[in-house]
């Protein structure tokens, strides 16, 4: 019985791993199809007049470099102090097991998976008509701040939770107050997570569209001129092209716009690395 029982055991660990490594094989081999399907598609007609050049007769995406610009230093500005705040509220000024935690949690995960067009009517009615920023940088800012807002939370309070307590009562021991410790202890031992989370916010930002179109106005052939005026960004500029007669610079579009987020998953990686090393160097 022993004898057939361990034979069982091999035969099904054996169909798990040909099934993970099947699972593990279709995932790479799509993720590789749609990579190389933009860079043949695009890269031929990514050209210094459609990174830097002038709306003419020939179209641009310089205003929507601009435009994305100004909605990460707003999303971010936003969505930074108030999610890291938050998440050193829940963790560090709460019992984990209050009524109250629970319902921010909860509240915070129904916010991370509520859809970004959502989001965008939120913005729109509340923006947009309510406060009257009309189609704006600001108004599209604030919206992602929004919708970032939880997945900065719940890292940041990852990490915070990561920190060995010792630590903490090493730093009361010494007479340290909760706000020194915090500030001196605490967020120093936890800043890998937390940067790491803000450039991956920071990613979202730049591939976020449908909250987008609907409250900054996709205007692509001029760049901002403030935070109040109408504008655009690269995720936006691969529907304009794709959806006005431009599909080689949707393309184009879509392969900067793939070489960017690729570039900051990198450099989250790089810096949270950077991070902990420091962190281990300081222990």
């Amino acid at each position: 019985m022993k004898k057939n029982a361990h034979k069982r055991q091999i035969i099904q660990f054996a169909v798990y791993r040909i099934l993970s490594q099947g699972a593990l094989i279709i995932s790479l081999t799509a993720l590789i199809s749609v990579i190389v399907f933009i860079l043949v598609r695009g890269f031929p007609y990514v050209d210094m007049q459609l990174l830097f050049g002038e709306w003419g007769s020939k179209p641009s995406i310089k205003p929507a470099f601009t435009g994305t610009l100004y909605i990460i230093f707003i999303s971010i500005s936003i969505a930074a102090p108030i999610g890291i705040g938050s998440a050193v509220f829940l963790t560090e000024y709460t019992n984990s097991r209050s009524r109250l935690v629970r319902v921010v949690r909860v509240a915070v995960e129904t916010l991370a998976g509520i859809p970004s067009i959502v989001y965008g009517i939120f913005g729109y009615l509340v923006f947009v008509t309510a406060l009257g920023f009309r189609y704006s940088i600001l108004g599209g800012g604030i919206t992602l701040a929004v919708m970032i807002l939880p997945v900065i939370v719940r890292s940041t309070e990852e990490s915070l939770l990561a920190v060995p307590q010792t630590l903490r009562e090493g730093s009361f021991a010494l007479g340290s107050s909760k706000v020194r410790t915090i500030f001196s202890v605490i967020l120093p031992c936890a800043a890998s997570g937390i940067v790491t989370a803000l450039i991956l916010a920071a990613g979202r930002v730049i591939s976020e569209s449908a909250a987008l179109l609907m409250t900054i106005g996709m205007v692509v052939n001029r760049s901002p001129s403030g935070f109040m005026s109408p504008g655009t960004s690269l995720a936006l500029n691969v529907y304009y092209f794709g959806s006005h007669g431009y599909p080689e610079q949707a393309a184009a579009t879509a392969v900067v716009l793939l070489c960017l987020v690729v570039s900051i998953n990198i450099s989250a990686t790089i810096l949270g690395k950077i991070f902990g090393k420091g962190e281990l160097a300081d222990g």
